[in-house]
């Protein structure tokens, strides 16, 4: 549900600080093809994704720390270090449950180095508000997919506890620090035609990259497991995407939003969801071990 123009304008600079939580999983290796409702098509979507998350986190935290020194609000600047944490524990555990897609699938590596290189070319080539407009665009599909997650029981179904439950807390992560990359967009680009011509440009081609590097890689994990002719499983995959579930469909209209004027994250109120975060993260606290690396 949108929020009013009236309320958006009384928005709190940073409604919801995030906070970084350091969490282990258990993912189980032969559940890593068809944790996601017992389907092997949805499930490799879900892999496929996971594959993309730790570099992309890693060019997310660039194009935030870049920026980090410039804000004048001290309470962003505080969220903007926290969203950096945050997306290091992202990027951490997906590369654990990465691991397993790797045992599973040969060709998963080559396309998480595809990714990686192709990332590397943006960073080199292109200027720091090209990045950012790249980063708060990828943060607002991250955004849409975790409400997607969240507001759906029946993507649980039959799932895999453990990798579930992982999707489930980064889901409340990245609803949490949603419109941190956006409030420092705001905040160091402004929000004059340049920068509304520059962030919509930015939403248009990191959605145009994202899925012409995914969906390759997904069908070639399919091919991989030979069901890429197996029409029940398709047909459950529909279901879940585009029918009566629906979760990639339910995106298209909140994607759109972000070409509205004036857009904030938070006109997509859901933050309803972070009242549990606490208690469900809880169980999921890591003993001991490594931190990774933020600030």
């Amino acid at each position: 549900m949108s929020r009013s123009t009236s309320s958006a304008k009384s928005r709190k600079p940073v409604p919801v600080m995030p906070v970084r939580r350091d969490l282990t999983f258990d993912l189980p290796q032969d559940r890593v093809h068809d944790w996601a409702c017992e389907n092997v098509h949805f499930t490799h979507l879900m892999n496929t994704m996971s594959l993309v998350i730790p570099v992309g986190e890693r060019f997310f935290i660039d194009a935030v720390r870049y920026y980090r020194d410039q804000i004048q609000d001290p309470e962003l600047k505080k969220a903007a270090t926290a969203f950096i944490g945050q997306e290091a524990m992202h990027g951490r555990e997906h590369d654990e449950y990465n691991a397993r897609v790797f045992e599973r699938l040969p060709n998963a590596e080559r396309f998480e180095q595809r990714v990686t290189a192709l990332l590397r070319w943006f960073q080199k080539h292109t200027p720091p508000s090209f990045r950012l407009s790249g980063t708060i665009a990828l943060e607002h599909l991250t955004a849409i997919m975790a409400d997607g997650l969240l507001k759906e029981p029946r993507l649980k179904e039959k799932s895999e506890p453990g990798y579930s439950a992982l999707w489930h807390w980064h889901a409340l992560e990245e609803t949490e620090h949603k419109a941190v990359a956006f409030d420092v967009w705001t905040a160091t680009q402004g929000s004059g035609p340049r920068a509304y011509v520059e962030r919509s440009v930015g939403l248009a081609l990191a959605t145009a990259i994202f899925w012409a590097e995914v969906i390759p890689a997904y069908l070639s994990f399919i091919r991989h497991e030979g069901k890429l002719t197996d029409i029940k499983g398709w047909r459950e995959f529909y279901r879940i995407a585009f029918g009566e579930v629906g979760f990639l469909r339910k995106m298209a209209r909140p994607w759109f939003d972000y070409f509205r004027p004036g857009f904030n994250p938070w006109d997509h109120d859901n933050m309803h969801f972070l009242e549990t975060v606490e208690a469900y993260s809880a169980p999921f606290q890591r003993k001991s071990g490594p931190m990774a690396r933020a600030a």
